[in-house]
């Protein structure tokens, strides 16, 4: 008999927290009211589509193009090198553009600091931009050396063999002097020489 009696208790006990529990929420259900707040107006700002264009133009790193040839159309033809030569200017002075950012970017930035490791730090900043335009300068070399080539017709030729460097070649790497067979063969003998 004291088996039921127990049940009957933690049935009890069991239906009156549920209620307190339903309560609880139910209380919490009801949302508190806020105070009313203004609203204040947001200025549009006028953005010229010019200088959007100007900006993602300025973020290549290397000129992208695509030459469509017409059908039967002879390797280098006019059209041809005329598309190379205005790709090599345009890349050539997207280049300049960025050393004369890193130029005034050296000029202006050029504080000293008191703490050391922020000296070195703006240092090590200031030495990384150096060597990447000195990579970009020997390249406009190389681009100055193509748009040479394309005014003595020599542009697009390999020149260890003397075939044609391919158009699709020359999209990916304007500057090439090599067809794709005499450039693997030199990195093989480089591999081989210095390893």
């Amino acid at each position: 008999m004291p088996k039921k009696a127990d049940t009957k208790k933690s049935t009890a006990k069991k239906k009156a927290s549920k209620k307190i529990i339903q309560k609880k929420t139910s209380a919490k259900k009801t949302p508190a009211k806020r105070a009313p707040t203004k609203k204040t107006p947001v200025k549009k700002v006028a953005v010229k589509k010019a200088t959007v264009k100007k900006a993602s133009a300025k973020k290549r790193t290397s000129p992208i193009s695509s030459y469509k040839g017409r059908k039967g159309e002879k390797y280098m033809s006019a059209a041809m090198k005329k598309h190379f030569n205005a790709v090599l200017i345009d890349w050539r002075e997207h280049l300049k553009e960025e050393m004369q950012k890193t130029f005034d970017h050296l000029k202006n930035k050029g504080e000293s600091y008191a703490d050391p490791i922020d000296r070195a730090s703006q240092e090590e900043e200031f030495a990384f931009e150096l060597r990447t335009r000195d990579r970009e300068r020997k390249l406009i070399n190389k681009i100055a050396a193509s748009i040479e080539q394309i005014k003595q017709d020599d542009y697009g030729y390999c020149y260890a063999c003397g075939i044609e460097i391919g158009v699709k070649r020359l999209e990916a790497r304007p500057t090439a002097t090599h067809c794709i067979d005499c450039k693997t063969l030199d990195e093989i003998k480089e591999k081989q020489l210095g390893g």
